[in-house]
């Protein structure tokens, strides 16, 4: 089975290390595997997966390329190669189908929703564009239940069947990360470390955890692993309370796994996420996770991690203080968190999503 994978870049970020994972996972249950990217800069994660050389990566251009007309035509041209093309975000599953409609190939593309919402639902002539948009893919997968309940509502009485398959990590991969001692990452043993994993977008929610540290002592210290048009914005608001000494810009890493396990807590103050894969990270690194009670969090880390109202500055520092006061609720907020990360496995994932493909491959194949 000949599997193409479409996504806009490797950039850092949840539906792109998705892609990456997902990519090397089906290499190893023997599918063949390419991957497009409108940008295909180099990235962190297009380092990690150009190390397996048996994955193709096609890259359509730059970074100014993304919302190029011309790949819609790019596209169409290699569609016909494929057993399955699976696409990834915005503009990418546009592009790809039009050329699945400009084509009339029979190669059946597949789309997975990773949000629970975008600005094009805000546009009526986006909303009548999606529903055109989406009828050319053979399925459409959503990632939890907030995604796929906000993409049904959107669409409305729509002809594409509608599936939700779960997100999922490798967990051996944080199982076996080796943590840092705190003094490597700058620290002394007795101070305090929180971190949070996420780009620098309004959606994160970064300024909400970096006001809190107002309301806990000097030995608390934040990093904030990540990057996006926020950061400078972000720097200048730790220096206008005082923060800067406490608040570490760590950037995009690729030792995510171990700098989870060597931090006391996690944290991720989304407004929303779809399902977010660094909240399977958090609740898997054997730290306490705690997060906003929002469209695609709660359904995952409820009864398991720890909640708050997002932008509850208080809240969120009284969580932060009861966890590392209380050595009893924190052993049992983790306890519950890892119990919670083994319905996550990429393995389940992959798994399901190979039994999709050969459902619609033997639907196809009968007509």
């Amino acid at each position: 089975m000949k599997i193409l994978q479409i996504i806009n870049s490797l950039n850092a970020g949840g539906a792109e290390k998705l892609v990456v994972d997902t990519s090397i996972k089906f290499v190893e249950k023997g599918l063949d595997v390419d991957v497009l990217l409108l940008n295909g800069s180099q990235t962190s994660l297009f380092e990690k997966l150009s190390k397996h050389n048996s994955i193709n990566i096609i890259s359509l251009g730059d970074r100014k390329n993304t919302y190029k007309f011309t790949n819609v035509f790019r596209i169409k041209s290699i569609l016909n190669r494929y057993d399955f093309v699976h696409v990834h975000l915005f503009p990418s599953l546009y592009w790809t189908g039009l050329a699945k409609l400009l084509s009339r190939s029979k190669t059946p593309i597949i789309l997975t929703e990773h949000n629970t919402t975008n600005r094009r639902r805000k546009s009526p002539l986006f909303k009548i564009l999606d529903r055109i948009i989406y009828k050319q893919f053979r399925k459409l997968i959503t990632i939890s239940d907030s995604v796929d309940e906000s993409l049904r509502s959107h669409l409305g009485n729509h002809s594409t069947e509608i599936v939700k398959i779960n997100n999922g990590i490798d967990l051996k991969v944080m199982h076996d990360a080796v943590p840092y001692s705190k003094e490597e990452l700058g620290y002394t043993s007795s101070e305090k470390l929180i971190i949070q994993v996420a780009s620098f977008y309004p959606q994160k929610d970064q300024e909400t955890l970096i006001r809190s540290m107002k309301l806990l002592s000097n030995d608390y210290k934040l990093l904030l692993v990540g990057q996006g048009p926020l950061e400078d914005k972000l720097i200048q608001l730790t220096k206008d309370l005082g923060l800067e000494e406490r608040v570490n810009f760590m950037g995009v890493r690729s030792d995510v796994p171990r700098l989870l396990k060597s931090v006391d807590v996690v944290v991720l103050s989304s407004h929303f996420e779809g399902l977010s894969l660094s909240s399977i990270e958090g609740l898997a690194s054997g730290k306490p996770f705690v997060c906003t009670d929002a469209p695609g969090l709660t359904e995952v880390a409820k009864d398991a991690g720890v909640l708050f109202a997002a932008g509850d500055i208080n809240k969120l520092g009284d969580i932060i203080l009861k966890l590392l006061e209380d050595a009893d609720y924190y052993d049992t907020v983790v306890t519950s968190c890892l119990e919670r990360a083994e319905l996550y496995h990429i393995d389940l994932m992959v798994d399901s999503y190979i039994d999709l493909y050969n459902e619609v491959g033997e639907i196809v194949n009968n007509k």
